[in-house]
């Protein structure tokens, strides 16, 4: 398949992110395949969020934990919880992009974007075009990161 060669070609790797039971099973096979065939990418993690929650994300995080019975209640500590996110093993992003206007992060990544910049635009998600991402890094590279510190200033 053409998809095949081109995640093959660049070393891409796809994780599918979010409650599988509800995608239709022919499409989950799809893309429980491709996620086989490009587990060993290195060059990028596409990550696709199908029937994805994030608050949804950290319940089943936090089940996974009690279901495997691994860790006392007072073990429990940020890093055991990001093992048991979609995530896991996925650097958390640095940009989001928010198309719309929108001046909300919608049910998104909620652990994951706890450092996140945020980069707002009114142009619709059709409308977006490379220009506009441009703009977005351009932007992105003029702030200086705190991680929830207070900064050089």
């Amino acid at each position: 398949k053409k998809q095949d060669k081109v995640m093959l070609e660049n070393s891409l790797r796809l994780r599918v992110i979010g409650e599988r039971e509800g995608i239709p099973a022919r499409a989950r096979r799809e893309l429980e395949r491709l996620e086989k065939l490009t587990a060993q990418g290195e060059r990028m993690t596409i990550l696709l969020a199908l029937n994805y929650s994030g608050r949804e994300e950290i319940v089943h995080a936090c089940r996974e934990i009690v279901r495997q019975n691994l860790l006392r209640s007072d073990e429990i500590d940020e890093e055991t919880i990001t093992k048991f996110l979609y995530t896991a093993g996925i650097p958390d992003p640095d940009l989001l992009i928010r198309t719309s206007g929108e001046m909300r992060i919608s049910n998104f990544l909620l652990w994951q974007m706890a450092y996140t910049e945020l980069w707002i635009t009114p142009v619709l998600w059709p409308d977006f075009r490379k220009i506009h991402f441009l703009e977005a890094v351009l932007e992105y590279q003029r702030r200086e990161r705190r991680f929830g510190g207070l900064g050089s200033n």
